[in-house]
């Protein structure tokens, strides 16, 4: 797979095959856990939306790499503190699913970033979700989990639609290019929480990308990045954007499906309109608050069916 192409249809990883299983076999304790990791998801859309509007401010002081560079810089140091990893026990195969996971984060976020610098953050949220939606329903054993995909993307389209009139080219493929990769650190994400404890393997990532970002965002930057209050922006934009969301969704696909996982996803389309209303004062229309509606059915459609099939 070309990097940062919308990936072709995989099979479920066996990660996940065996956390479906345990899961079914859990009974009520396993339909707790799976409401509690719904909750974790939405939790980390909420503050990835956020954090994304308030990126938005950075751009005008340091560029879209100057700011995915303090987003995973600062983000690398708080989960190094945090969680401790420790890099010894571990086999060659481990250490190589935390590089691919810290270069799908490096890439995602600066092509996303690059992607809003250039077309609306509707349009770009709209086009990135192509790549978990096609993950969605490649990953999924069950016909009605296709029904809920098309339910989600008729959402998202219809949420898009206001910002798809006059795209910029580059924008519009950085943001297809970043889907790609946001349906690649899905599954990543899955196996990295499957070989390490707690959020030791996010926290590698996460220094990976860090260390391949910097020397990008220094030479876009230069010495604009060591700003007082563009510091304590971008810190704010790196708790919110990338440690409490990447650490809720990766504590989340533990017991999450991948192919559930990814169709909730749709909600993030909603939840950054509703951010760019409270945040950048983007008004919305009644089309906007139907797509919002639509999304939101689909998600909870997905998670409904789910739990009745356990």
């Amino acid at each position: 797979m070309a990097e940062g192409a919308i990936p072709q249809p995989v099979p479920a990883s066996p990660e996940v095959l065996t956390a479906e299983v345990e899961a079914g076999a859990a009974g009520p304790a396993g339909a707790r856990a799976r409401l509690g990791s719904v909750a974790l998801v939405i939790g980390g859309i909420v503050t990835l939306q956020f954090g994304s509007s308030v990126a938005v401010l950075l751009f005008p002081r340091v560029g879209a790499l100057g700011v995915v560079t303090l987003r995973l810089v600062v983000a690398s140091l708080v989960l190094l503190i945090a969680c401790r990893p420790k890099v010894r026990g571990y086999t060659r195969g481990d250490w190589a699913t935390v590089l691919a996971f810290g270069v799908a984060l490096v890439g995602m976020n600066s092509l996303f970033y690059q992607a809003i610098d250039r077309i609306p953050l509707g349009a770009a949220v709209t086009l990135e979700f192509l790549g978990p939606l096609i993950l969605s329903v490649a990953t999924s054993r069950r016909l009605l989990s296709v029904l809920w995909a098309a339910l989600a993307l008729g959402g998202v389209v219809l949420l898009g639609r206001a910002g798809f009139d006059g795209l910029n080219p580059l924008g519009a493929g950085c943001a297809l290019a970043a889907g790609g990769l946001w349906a690649a650190y899905i599954l990543l994400s899955a196996r990295t929480g499957q070989r390490f404890p707690q959020a030791d393997g996010l926290a590698l990532a996460m220094t990976v990308a860090a260390l391949l970002s910097l020397p990008l965002g220094a030479f876009s930057a230069g010495s604009a990045l060591l700003d007082p209050v563009t510091l304590g922006l971008g810190a704010a934009v790196a708790l919110m954007s990338s440690v409490m969301p990447y650490t809720l969704e990766l504590l989340a696909l533990r017991k999450l499906p991948a192919s559930g996982f990814a169709v909730m996803m749709s909600l993030e389309p909603a939840a950054a309109a509703t951010a760019g209303f409270l945040v950048l004062h983007q008004s919305l229309g009644w089309v906007e608050l139907v797509a919002i509606g639509l999304v939101v059915v689909a998600s909870a459609g997905a998670v409904l069916s789910g739990s009745r099939r356990r």
